[in-house]
């Protein structure tokens, strides 16, 4: 759908993603812009709808002559569980409104909330970018994000990691782990499968990950470790303007006692410098969490997100967080579940929390 949303100063409109020039245009002004994360890109909303079949509506904000001034991906959230939003982005962690002026910022805004009630999506849901505006609410306490500069080798890396973390780095070279960049998908997605399951949540589609990996082409790759040849780890990153980004890691029950995750990621941020990465982000985590503590242990410092969110009169957000007190039984006894039984059920229930 091309046509103008509403009659505004600032044409304001859904991009046709498989036309491929219209794409490429989008793409390059994302790239260009110092506020923009790689869950902007047309790339990752191609892949999350054809990956979770859950519908694409990229807003862009054009002057009159055709100029780009904002954009705003946004997924179509429909779970029969978790009930519909328009979410920016969706299956990522960052987004929101991505523009080059406040009249853009306000507009876009507006348009996916006037979308939202078309489409009879009751809330919106935008990660990052920003301030959509006075009726939407923010949450800066939520998640915390974790990134910071590469060192410029093995040994500066060491020690840039504070001295208890740095031991746990050191004893896994001990553990004749293998690190392995460009295994194949499928392994990944096995331990991925097993290492979510574990926490007690369903795991994603495996075609989302394989979408994605088509979608961002050399700038997504898969990194191993392999004990004895056996595969224990995994990590599937993104790799866009000089940063890193393990977006799905996980391993599986031999990885602990391997410390298996510290050697992966110690090996990431080698690999990542060896692909001329200046910036490993860490991702985000929930405030209070052993992840964040995790985190923090590498030498990462905590900075708050900021989410907003708009529902209408009435509504009550999705609450669609696995640490939310009102999922600890169904964590508890996903955690019992079989591992093809997860993996079977799984999948359904993911592809609609976004």
């Amino acid at each position: 759908m091309n046509a103008p949303l509403l009659t505004r100063p600032l044409g304001l409109r859904v991009a046709d993603l498989g036309d491929t020039g219209e794409r490429a245009r989008l793409s390059a002004w994302v790239h260009d812009h110092p506020e923009a994360t790689p869950f902007h890109l047309p790339a990752w909303s191609v892949a999350v709808a054809r990956g979770c079949r859950q519908k694409s509506h990229y807003l862009v904000a054009e002057r009159g002559n055709g100029d780009i001034a904002g954009v705003l991906p946004l997924t179509e959230m429909h779970s029969p569980l978790f009930g519909r939003a328009l979410v920016s982005a969706g299956f990522g962690v960052g987004g929101g409104v991505l523009a080059d002026n406040a009249a853009a910022v306000r507009e876009l805004a507006e348009t996916a909330w006037a979308l939202a009630e078309r489409l009879s999506c009751p809330s919106v849901e935008l990660r990052g970018g920003a301030l959509p505006g006075p009726d939407w609410h923010v949450d800066h306490t939520t998640y915390l994000g974790f990134v910071r500069d590469l060192a410029g080798n093995d040994e500066a890396e060491l020690l840039a990691i504070p001295r208890k973390q740095r031991a746990e780095v050191r004893r896994s070279f001990g553990n004749e782990l293998e690190i392995v960049a460009g295994d194949d998908a499928a392994t990944h997605y096995a331990l991925y499968a097993e290492s979510v399951r574990n926490l007690g949540t369903p795991v994603f589609p495996r075609t989302l990950f394989s979408e994605v990996l088509n979608e961002f082409g050399e700038a997504a790759d898969v990194l191993t470790v392999r004990h004895h040849g056996v595969a224990v780890s995994s990590v599937l990153s993104l790799y866009w303007k000089g940063v890193v980004y393990p977006y799905w890691g996980g391993g599986g029950d031999a990885a602990r006692a391997l410390r298996a995750n510290d050697a992966m990621y110690f090996g990431l941020m080698r690999h990542a410098r060896e692909r001329g990465c200046t910036r490993f982000d860490f991702g985000r985590s929930k405030a209070g969490t052993g992840a964040a503590a995790f985190k923090k242990n590498w030498g990462f410092e905590p900075e708050p997100l900021s989410y907003f969110s708009r529902a209408a009169d009435g509504a009550a957000p999705r609450k669609v967080n696995p640490l939310d007190p009102k999922y600890s039984l169904q964590v508890k006894l996903w955690k019992q579940l079989p591992l093809w039984a997860a993996n079977r059920i799984g999948p359904w229930i993911a592809q609609g929390l976004g």
